[in-house]
């Protein structure tokens, strides 16, 4: 028994909402200072609770030192603090997202993670321009969610690649940057 043929083009008659793909993404949303935030699931390596860090000389305020996860240095970034705000006075309650940006592994210090969400992309908002010149903003665009907007960040903007010291992230095993 053959299939009937394939249309080749169809007229936005034919066309019907099941035909058309939704391009959807699983974010995970999280706190800092009484906002919430989303990234891609996909970056998460792992969710930890708070743990001292060893603090490095000469780092940026925001980045609150390095912990040793299973042999791996990774530094962690105070969310709160690169967003412009004091540092995070750490408690038992706050937790470390552990991501991979860029190849490279990094603690992210939060309030608290919330939610896993599935979303679709085509109706993620741009972030209102709110001057003439370009903005440099971590944020990729916002989600609307009920009665709240969500910030999408962009990972590769919060973290200041200088910031990462090329030895210590030499010491990742190639293996573990890819999952394996």
């Amino acid at each position: 028994m053959t299939q009937p043929a394939i249309k080749a083009s169809a007229t936005k008659e034919d066309e019907t909402l099941s035909d058309i793909p939704l391009e959807k993404q699983q974010l995970i949303t999280f706190m800092v200072a009484q906002q919430e935030y989303a990234i891609d699931i996909m970056t998460i390596r792992e969710i930890k609770g708070w743990t001292e860090t060893t603090s490095l000389p000469n780092s940026p305020a925001y980045m609150r030192g390095v912990i040793n996860l299973r042999g791996i240095v990774v530094p962690i970034i105070d969310l709160k603090a690169r967003f412009g705000m004091p540092l995070t006075q750490p408690t038992k309650t706050h937790v470390v997202m552990i991501v991979t940006v860029s190849n490279r592994i990094i603690g992210l210090l939060v309030d608290a993670v919330c939610d896993i969400i599935t979303y679709d992309i085509s109706k993620i908002c741009p972030v209102p321009q709110l001057s003439s010149e370009p903005q440099q903003t971590i944020l990729s665009g916002l989600v609307h969610m009920e009665k709240r907007l969500l910030g999408m960040l962009i990972l590769e903007k919060i973290v200041d690649q200088n910031l990462i010291i090329e030895n210590h992230m030499s010491q990742v095993p190639k293996s573990t940057l890819q999952g394996e």
